[in-house]
């Protein structure tokens, strides 16, 4: 499956990465996403946040583990779907009106049974689930 609209990206990334999460750890991933977007450090479309690599790997591991990054929980992809959606309509609402997790100034994460070398450099933000939560210190 090629991914190319901000919906299906958007969407694959919370597959991907969070859709063994609860609900709220799904939304801090799009948070996340969402945020890459909107920073000058970050390409500046969700595809471009998604598919982002440099010479250390990929932004989001399963972009470019080697394996297929073709959905095989139809279900939860569905759901990514529909929570993507809801994420880029909420990511254009005052901030007197948006689902909020982990906030805007949260840019990275990882599994809280890692440490990636760039943690020591970010400020935690918060826990959600299975992954921990950084942005700018």
């Amino acid at each position: 499956m090629i991914f190319s609209t901000a919906l299906l990206c958007l969407a694959a990334n919370i597959y991907h990465e969070a859709r063994s999460e609860p609900l709220v750890g799904q939304i801090a991933v799009a948070e996340v996403t969402l945020n890459r977007v909107e920073s000058k450090h970050f390409p500046n479309t969700v595809c471009g946040v998604v598919k982002q690599s440099n010479s250390k790997g990929c932004s989001f591991s399963w972009y470019c583990d080697g394996r297929s990054d073709n959905p095989f929980e139809q279900g939860a992809f569905q759901e990514a779907i529909i929570l993507s959606q809801i994420m880029l309509d909420n990511h254009t609402r005052p901030i007197d009106k948006k689902v909020i997790v982990v906030g805007d100034k949260a840019t990275h994460y990882h599994a809280d049974y890692v440490t990636p070398y760039w943690s020591n450099s970010y400020k935690k933000i918060d826990k959600v689930g299975n992954h921990i939560f950084y942005g700018k210190k």
